[in-house]
């Protein structure tokens, strides 16, 4: 029964563009660039179990007269049940040796021109690279590292007028003792000179919004005035009063904020009411986003409630105890501060980040207070956007210093949970790896508006869906096994010549054709004899399946046969992947276990998507998650003694990479991957 196709609707098709800028439309079935041909094609994908019209069974191009020979000679192939198969693949084989007399004859008897036309795309050899990636990012930059590069971004109001450097806040409360009145003071003569209180506060405890809180306002403020006085100082910040209205005022005092803190000769808590509870209002200070910077950057610490005169002194191993509940995190950092044990760089930043960005942001002001507040601990710092949020404004803190290298480092992590938008970005790993034991590979060159990641540097490569292709090894050279090679070729020569002289001479002898039919019946062990040398490299190939096969299957689809000596074997990763498991012999390697403990998770109530990756390369087989099939293989970092390589799926539509998984692999395999253009992760 004929079935009928409904027109496919504008609202069911995207528009992508080559990299002649070229528009496609189609529709919105997954897509890949064609390594051959760079033009975007629908994605079809081989799996275990095929489903829907994009799935297919595994399939493989295991053609060559070496790969036929060597299923003929396979031990299962030989029982009495698989005869018909075994005679069928025979007759394939010999028809292969008579095809490669026939190819012969033309190398002789054709011009070399037509010959490479006709057949020359057929031949297949070992390039020794993976298939490129041949899309590379066209769009624009939001925000570039280098100066000289466009940004598309809206600079605010006197955003570049902000000093790259200063060590003074830009306005200060300062008490007249003469006309007895607390007035603002802009000057910076003055304020250099002046020794003052920076103030800091939970703004719940301070005021509650509604008809009462500029009444409510007013109040705190005279309570702050009159604190500051009875600790013998006569100017004071408080962000209430100080931090401007106007944006060019109020990115200058955000960006800035780190320079109070330092440059105050102590920072006063003021917390709510102690008839309220001790506990409760130090932890509503203690969840404040800007309370980290606030309390490490200060020299000095004290506080007092509301509703008490006394100021009391406060130590950061004090207010760790009062203040703040994730001990593991807030301790480290507390000690890191305070001198007892000091952390390298990365690993107190990484720290404070986690801190500052577990804390309660306000609604009312920067959408990346968080990068804000943390920024102040960075020796560059980046001049505040309205316009951004924390994914945009911590990429331009990881470009303004370098030597951290922030976001270059979590591209090669795989975190829990792979968001959606900002793929890139990552607060854990799934290998336990830390952030700083990620050494990058890569270098950002730029966010885009929607939060992509542009990165330069990239070696990157296709993953083959499609089936299994030929793998061509490179072996020892050895005359002996180059001549065995060459014998079985010569069989059908041989019987020709013999037919020749049966036909022309009815007396004639058939000893050559009875030769050339014994020689094609021994060719298979010759074919597989010549091949026994040593292996040096296989044609590397990223290969994927959908669902989980066995490394058997694996070297049968690869090269026609269980390999045992005379082509690679296959091996599992021992800590590749999420389902790695290493042995615990005296030789590194991977379990087996780890096929059946794939195989358990794939049939699970919540599998999701496990596949298999196959690279000939290294001979290595791995089992991973992963929302869709990732068809880009970027090498973006090292760790722990291997590379981390990223598996990306492509969105033709935007010109975007989408993080789908991370592998550990062999470092070394990098140098048979091609560098590529800018790539965006989106």
């Amino acid at each position: 029964m004929m079935r009928w196709r409904l027109p496919v609707t504008q609202e069911q098709t995207i528009t992508c563009y080559n990299d002649l800028g070229k528009p496609e439309t189609h529709g919105l079935e997954q897509r890949y660039v064609s390594p051959s041909t760079g033009i975007c094609q629908k994605l079809v994908v081989q799996a275990v179990t095929p489903l829907g019209k994009h799935e297919v069974a595994i399939s493989n191009r295991n053609n060559q007269a070496s790969k036929i020979a060597m299923r003929l000679l396979d031990n299962s192939s030989i029982r009495w049940w698989f005869t018909f198969k075994w005679i069928s693949l025979l007759s394939l084989f010999a028809l292969k040796l008579l095809l490669s007399f026939v190819w012969l004859l033309v190398q002789i008897f054709v011009s070399a021109e037509m010959a490479d036309d006709s057949w020359g795309d057929t031949e297949i050899h070992n390039i020794g690279y993976y298939k490129r990636y041949a899309r590379r990012f066209s769009g624009q930059l939001w925000a570039a590292r280098s100066p000289i590069e466009h940004s598309s971004r809206t600079i605010d109001e006197g955003e570049m007028d902000i000093p790259t450097r200063t060590l003074y806040p830009r306005l200060l409360i300062i008490h007249d003792p003469i006309r007895n009145e607390w007035v603002p003071c802009a000057d910076r003569d003055i304020i250099i000179h002046t020794k003052f209180i920076a103030i800091s506060f939970y703004s719940a405890d301070a005021y509650a919004k509604g008809p009462d809180q500029e009444t409510e306002t007013a109040q705190f403020i005279e309570e702050v005035r009159a604190a500051v006085l009875g600790q013998k100082y006569n100017a004071y910040w408080l962000d209430l009063e100080c931090v401007g209205k106007m944006p060019s005022e109020k990115n200058r005092d955000v960006y800035c904020m780190a320079d109070v803190y330092r440059g105050a000769e102590m920072t006063l808590i003021i917390l709510g009411k102690f008839a309220d509870g001790e506990s409760k209002c130090w932890r509503g200070w203690g969840e404040r986003v800007w309370t980290m910077p606030e309390a490490l950057l200060s020299p000095h610490l004290c506080y007092k409630f509301r509703d008490r005169e006394a100021v009391m002194p406060l130590s950061l191993f004090q207010l760790a105890n009062l203040a703040y509940t994730c001990y593991d995190i807030e301790q480290a950092i507390i000690n890191a501060y305070s001198g007892k044990d000091p952390l390298e760089r990365l690993e107190r930043l990484m720290l404070l980040k986690s801190a500052i960005w577990r804390r309660n942001a306000a609604h009312d002001v920067y959408k990346a207070q968080h990068v804000y507040a943390l920024m102040g601990f960075f020796e560059h710092r980046i001049q505040p956007n309205h316009s951004e949020d924390d994914m945009h404004a911590l990429v331009r803190l990881s470009m303004a210093n370098d030597d951290d290298r922030i976001v270059e480092r979590m591209v090669s992590m795989l975190p829990s949970t792979i968001t959606e938008k900002a793929c890139w970005y990552s607060d854990d790993d799934i290998y336990g790896a830390n952030l700083w034991d990620i050494l990058p590979e890569i270098q950002v060159a730029g966010i885009t508006e929607n939060g992509a990641l542009v990165v330069d540097g990239c070696r990157a490569a296709a993953i083959r869906w499609k089936g299994f292709p030929e793998v061509v090894p490179a072996t020892t050279n050895s005359l002996k096994r180059s001549i065995i090679g060459f014998v079985p070729y010569l069989s059908w020569p041989i019987i020709i010549s013999g037919l020749c002289i049966v036909t022309t001479n009815r007396a004639g002898d058939i000893t050559l054709v009875v030769i050339g039919v014994v020689l094609l019946l021994v060719s298979p062990w010759l074919f597989v004899y010549s091949q026994s040398g040593r292996i040096l490299s296989s044609q590397p190939w990223f290969i994927g399946v959908k669902g989980v096969i066995s490394i058997a299957e694996a070297e049968r689809h690869l090269y026609g046969a269980v390999t045992g000596e005379h082509f690679p074997r296959m091996f599992f990763t021992p800590s590749g992947s999420q389902f790695s498991a290493p042995e615990q012999g005296t030789k590194r390697a991977g379990s087996p276990t780890q096929y059946s403990n794939a195989k358990q998770a794939d049939s699970g109530p919540d599998a999701g998507h496990i596949y298999t990756l196959i690279d000939t390369c290294s001979s290595t087989m791995y089992y991973f998650r992963a929302e869709r099939p990732p068809t880009v293989c970027i090498f973006a970092g090292r760790e722990g003694g291997l590379g981390r390589f990223v598996l990306c799926s492509e969105r033709c539509n935007i010109n975007e990479l989408h993080k789908e998984s991370v592998l550990r692999m062999p470092t070394e395999i990098s140098d048979k991957m091609e560098l590529c253009g800018w790539v965006a992760l989106g």
